[in-house]
């Protein structure tokens, strides 16, 4: 949803900010963060506190017993038990389909349907790498509708946003309020987002997305997400993609980032949205 201006000032924008975290994604260890979890109890951990910090939802990634990158129904539904014993509804569950260069479509499509997720994140460039793979593509978002489960595209570049926006014009995507996620930068040693990396998602007028998100990279995480809420979009946070507070420290836990982007969103006159707000705004219900 747009801000509103009048005047040339600011005025703040109707609808709540939708936060969600990302506390662990494919590619960190222990390593990286003694806190960042990986079992379905340590998950379960972090959700209850990422909601007390203001979090409506979290993005789950599963591990095998090496700790590597998994796509598993039955791990996604041992997660998902998980959490919601200790949230219950209080949080979107939302699993990753990440390849990390290991999965085929078809794979990543099959483990969605089996783990039958509330929410799921979809990269468009792994789902729709050619346009051999854009009916099967279309085919399974009908499957989604169908099933209520809440796709989100994840876009890593203008061009892809674009690409969207014209499958949409032709009717290959099955959803009038297709949610989608802006990735700003890319997974590169020391990778740091700015702000203005929002700008060119937001320049084409044929590929803004009435429900954006937008995720970042290093310690301007939480400057980048508040930029996004001022403009209309939603905010996604956590050792994922980033281990600093805005001041450059190390987070002790993710629902420290979670705390940080809700501070910086309110001081803004933004309110933050809770489960139930992102599940109507996602899926009108």
């Amino acid at each position: 949803m747009e801000p509103a201006v009048q005047d040339g000032t600011y005025q703040g924008r109707s609808d709540p900010v939708a936060i969600a975290v990302a506390p662990n994604g494919g590619r960190r260890t222990k390593a990286d963060h003694p806190a960042l979890p990986v079992t379905p109890d340590e998950l379960a951990h972090v959700a209850a506190a990422s909601l007390d910090a203001g979090a409506a939802m979290i993005h789950v990634h599963v591990r095998d017993r090496e700790g590597r990158h998994l796509l598993d129904a039955e791990a996604y539904r041992a997660a998902m038990a998980a959490i919601k014993a200790r949230v219950g509804e209080r949080l979107v569950i939302q699993i990753t389909s990440e390849a990390l260069g290991i999965y085929r479509p078809e794979q990543q499509m099959r483990v969605t349907l089996e783990a039958r997720p509330e929410a799921v994140s979809l990269a468009l460039r792994e789902l729709v790498p050619d346009e051999t793979h854009e009916a099967p593509f279309a085919s399974f978002l009908g499957t989604l509708r169908a099933e209520k489960i809440a796709p989100q595209i994840i876009l890593y570049s203008p061009e892809e946003a674009s690409y969207l926006a014209t499958l949409a014009g032709r009717g290959v995507i099955p959803f009038d309020n297709l949610p989608v996620l802006y990735v700003l930068g890319r997974y590169t040693v020391d990778q740091r987002s700015r702000p203005a990396d929002l700008l060119p998602f937001l320049a084409p007028s044929d590929s803004t997305f009435g429900h954006w998100m937008v995720c970042a990279f290093g310690a301007q995480e939480t400057a980048c997400v508040t930029a996004a809420a001022l403009l209309g979009g939603h905010a996604r946070v956590g050792f994922e993609n980033n281990l600093f507070l805005p001041d450059g420290t190390v987070a002790r836990g993710n629902q420290d980032l979670v705390a940080a982007t809700r501070q910086a969103i309110e001081a803004c006159g933004l309110a933050v949205a809770d489960a139930d707000t992102l599940r109507s705004q996602w899926m009108g219900v």
